[in-house]
């Protein structure tokens, strides 16, 4: 299972709508993370959970479900997370 896989996987439980990962960890080549294995994502995740939520408490949803790989497949995640109804 590739790391975008596993991620997906893992934000299965926030019922995306739709989701969007971008692998940029070629461009990081050199940096000391992926070095350690660790790998640079941009997240674009459409979710009806967020509704009510502010965007903290949003990132912290999406942070709970990938706490798991923080500390090795994961580096650097940048996250742009929404509801259906927001653009």
């Amino acid at each position: 299972m590739t790391a975008i896989d596993e991620i997906k996987s893992r934000l299965a439980s926030l019922q995306p709508q739709s989701i969007d990962i971008r692998d940029d960890s070629a461009l990081h080549a050199g940096h000391e993370g992926v070095k350690g294995g660790g790998g640079h994502y941009q997240l674009t995740l459409v979710s009806a959970r967020f509704r009510g939520l502010n965007l903290p408490a949003r990132h912290r949803l999406v942070y709970d479900a990938l706490r798991p790989m923080m500390q090795s497949s994961i580096h650097a995640l940048a996250i742009k997370a929404s509801t259906p109804e927001e653009p």
